[in-house]
């Protein structure tokens, strides 16, 4: 048994299926956990990195997107004269 650092719920953690690093989730709050410690099992807030890069990526995207965007109504604008 192992207890979440969130809600404090008793989470069962199968100490022979796990490994130092593995994510869960809670069960009751739905918080991503990782494994820290494994005698006695012990959690912690899982670093939400995946979602940070996920953010990052959409943002050098738009930025990308908006250059063409401006690059295309320059030349429009030459296309004009």
């Amino acid at each position: 048994m192992a207890t979440c650092p969130e809600c404090d719920a008793e989470i069962e953690v199968d100490e022979f299926d796990v490994d130092k690093g593995d994510q869960l989730s809670c069960p009751d709050c739905g918080s991503n956990l990782e494994v820290i410690g494994l005698s006695p099992i012990e959690l912690d807030i899982a670093d939400d990195d995946d979602e940070e890069d996920e953010d990052e990526d959409a943002d050098v995207l738009g930025d990308d997107d908006a250059e063409d965007d401006e690059d295309d109504d320059e030349e429009d604008e030459d296309l004009e004269e």
